[in-house]
């Protein structure tokens, strides 16, 4: 099941089936324990079509919600870091991530520095090698439960954090630095292991990278990173938190303005992004 955000409410897919739900409070209605089985009851007094226009006009499924991201749970994630700061004498913080039991945990990004599907997302002026991230993102209730997914872009200067890890908050976060959406994906158990995430980078109409990967090569689980996020903080309206990349495109190549950026994974959908 799909929940979608839209201006005046918002919209849940079930079995080819849309449902209206209009003048929603979008905090209060996804932010709950088993979301899956208050979904089913909630949509049994809704009206419903099977035209899939009706979530043309969407919007980023965020507002009171914060975004946090980790970091160094792919081992292609963990290579990239190590040779990005090897100059600065950071490469091996990595590696040490990479193998700790605390992961890498960090604020990303509020509702006003993200963007939905087909919006504008940034690369910073003072940065001269940026790239996409594209990410499985939990939604976690309040309680810290996890209670559906998304797609996340989590938008990074390498230069940036390549020149001394202690400048990470300014790779990551800025105005434009995060896509969310186009949905969140709300299933009856948890997202299936052979979920493959999808990135391709279009430059004028034509590809100039494209990769893909399958969730099971994370090293953490995803209940993990969630625990450890909650260990010392409180989310009142919930939170997403996304989950790392193990995309990356190689050392010479960057993200230029007019870019398309698509992130797909099985099951959620498509997040377009075009990048300004």
């Amino acid at each position: 099941m799909q929940v979608y955000k839209t201006a005046d409410g918002l919209v849940i897919h079930n079995e080819n089936k849309f449902y209206f739900k209009k003048g929603t409070d979008w905090d209060e209605f996804i932010n709950r324990i088993n979301l899956y089985e208050f979904l089913l009851k909630e949509i049994e007094g809704l009206p419903m079509t099977e035209d899939h226009s009706v979530i043309d006009c969407i919007e980023a499924p965020i507002e009171n919600q914060e975004i946090w991201a980790s970091g160094v749970t792919y081992m292609r994630s963990k290579q990239a870091r190590m040779e990005e700061s090897k100059k600065a004498g950071g490469g091996s913080f990595y590696d040490k991530v990479y193998e700790a039991e605390r992961p890498e945990l960090f604020f990303k990004a509020n509702a006003q520095r993200t963007v939905g599907d087909r919006g504008t997302v940034r690369i910073r002026k003072d940065s001269h090698w940026d790239v996409p991230e594209p990410e499985l993102t939990l939604f976690i209730c309040a309680e810290g439960t996890i209670e559906g997914y998304t797609i996340g872009n989590d938008m990074s200067s390498r230069s940036i954090e390549g020149e001394n890890p202690l400048y990470l908050p300014q790779a990551k976060t800025y105005e434009g630095c995060a896509g969310l959406g186009p949905c969140i994906y709300v299933p009856k158990k948890t997202i299936a292991k052979d979920t493959v995430i999808s990135l391709d980078i279009l430059r004028r109409g034509n590809s100039v990278f494209s990769g893909s990967i399958c969730i099971d090569q994370m090293k953490r689980k995803h209940s993990e990173l969630a625990a450890f996020l909650f260990r010392e903080c409180k989310f009142p309206k919930g939170c997403f938190l996304m989950t790392g990349t193990g995309i990356v495109p190689p050392d010479d190549f960057s993200l230029q303005v007019g870019d398309e950026v698509r992130i797909s994974i099985d099951r959620i959908g498509t997040l377009t992004n075009f990048v300004g």
